[in-house]
């Protein structure tokens, strides 16, 4: 919303805007950028000039500028419709979707596009350490958008990245997650059919080869088509796959790349990126030193710091793939080192029994294990809410040193007399956590 707010002053529209609590860094933004903020919703916040209200789809009915919005019958828009009508039409948008991986991709995506010199405006849900931001809507030919399935706003329950006029869309892979909005794994697919069915003829598709739910999404899609992963039946193969403690190696397109990211996961977030890139015509020795010189995304396996010898890893990770892809990617990166790994159930779906045991599996590359109390319990039914002693009970049936620890106190409590030197130390939320890395790093 920042990000869109500041492109909006600068085509020269006066900028409003509310929000529950105004803090910096954002505040000190828009404030430099001109925008005026106010602290709190109120219905005098609105103007009674105002030409368009841009609502955010953590907004609400009862909400007292929504209500009095549509009391005073203004024209109002989500922001991905927003983005859709101000920003995106007539561009080459490129829109990087799947349940795993988005961040990484768009991130290398417009990093390669930027080394190439085709300076790409960006929306991305993260910050890659090669950007000083998150996004940038300058006027350029190219628009890189993370493409997120969750719902547009409160009036409007498509998934967001059916707004964004693809030219090229790729698919890295589809799983059941977000457990508030879809009911099922066929609804997730549903969306992305829809996403795929407006895909332009003179565009372009990259799904992920190696997904059922990918391919079966794929199937009537009428924009071209091309296949990118391990299979031998992938249309672009990625092969000759090595890994070391600096990152990670292989071939694509008859070329050699080097990536200093470790992990299944990323060769494929890479391979996708280059595929894209290249159909936009990038040649291979650009393509070649841009993904070589890619920093990676914060909170993504971003080391927070060490002490005594003791590795802390601070990762995005929560959904059991993604946490059982970064601790296998971990164990090549740290090779024959104990790995911990620190959980949070924060997201929407890990708060959810529905996850129990492909959580559980999850751990299998960890030496330890601890898992703290799930996020906002108090708003899921006993019945439906994940239950993190069983997953400890089962890692511990398994064989695994695991522990439930209810809060970071109590965690670091537990951690600190089991650690030994040379260990190395993954936790695993897409929240603060309650600031554990600097409080673990201060303790050990």
């Amino acid at each position: 919303m920042g990000a869109v707010a500041a492109a909006m002053r600068e085509q020269g529209y006066v900028v409003t805007g509310s929000d529950e609590r105004v803090y910096p860094p954002m505040s000190t933004f828009l404030q430099e950028k001109g925008i005026q903020l106010r602290e709190g919703y109120r219905a005098e916040n609105i103007p009674d000039n105002a030409d368009l209200i841009v609502v955010g789809n953590a907004i609400s009915r009862g909400n007292p500028e929504v209500e009095a919005v549509l009391n005073r019958k203004l024209s109002y828009l989500s922001l991905p419709e927003t983005l859709k009508l101000f920003f995106l039409r007539g561009k080459h948008n490129l829109v990087v979707t799947g349940t795993h991986g988005k961040t990484t991709t768009t991130s290398l995506l417009t990093w390669i596009l930027k080394q190439a010199g085709l300076d790409p405006a960006y929306m991305i849900g993260g910050i890659a350490k090669n950007f000083s931001q998150g996004c940038s809507l300058h006027d350029s030919k190219y628009v890189v958008l993370e493409g997120d399935e969750y719902d547009t706003a409160f009036f409007d329950k498509r998934s967001k990245f059916l707004h964004y006029l693809p030219e090229m869309v790729i698919v890295n892979n589809i799983e059941f997650d977000h457990a508030d909005i879809f009911p099922d794994l066929d609804a997730i697919k549903l969306s992305f059919k829809r996403l795929l069915n407006i895909a332009p003829s003179e565009g372009m598709v990259l799904i992920n080869a190696d997904d059922p739910n990918c391919t079966e999404v794929a199937r009537d899609c009428r924009a071209p088509l091309v296949e990118v992963g391990f299979s031998p039946n992938a249309a672009r193969q990625i092969r000759d796959v090595s890994y070391d403690a600096q990152g990670s190696a292989f071939t694509l397109l008859g070329t050699r790349f080097e990536l200093p990211m470790v992990g299944e996961y990323n060769v494929r977030n890479a391979a996708m990126a280059i595929s894209a890139a290249h159909f936009y015509g990038v040649p291979m020795e650009t393509l070649r030193a841009a993904v070589a010189s890619f920093e990676g995304v914060k909170r993504r396996q971003e080391v927070r710091g060490e002490t005594r010898g003791i590795t802390i890893i601070d990762d995005f990770g929560h959904h059991p793939t993604a946490i059982r892809q970064t601790l296998r990617g971990l164990r090549h990166q740290y090779p024959g080192r104990r790995i911990w790994a620190l959980f949070e159930p924060r997201s929407n779906t890990t708060r959810r029994a529905v996850l129990q045991k492909p959580l559980t599996d999850a751990f299998e590359d960890a030496d330890g294990v601890i898992l703290a109390q799930v996020a906002r319990l108090e708003q899921l039914a006993e019945a439906d809410r994940l239950n993190p002693q069983k997953v400890v009970s089962d890692l511990v049936a398994m064989g695994k040193t695991a522990f439930y620890e209810p809060g970071v106190n109590e965690i670091i409590a537990r951690l600190k007399p089991l650690t030994q030197d040379r260990d190395v130390v993954v936790i695993f939320s897409n929240g603060g956590f309650d600031n554990i890395h600097k409080r673990l790093l201060a303790e050990l």
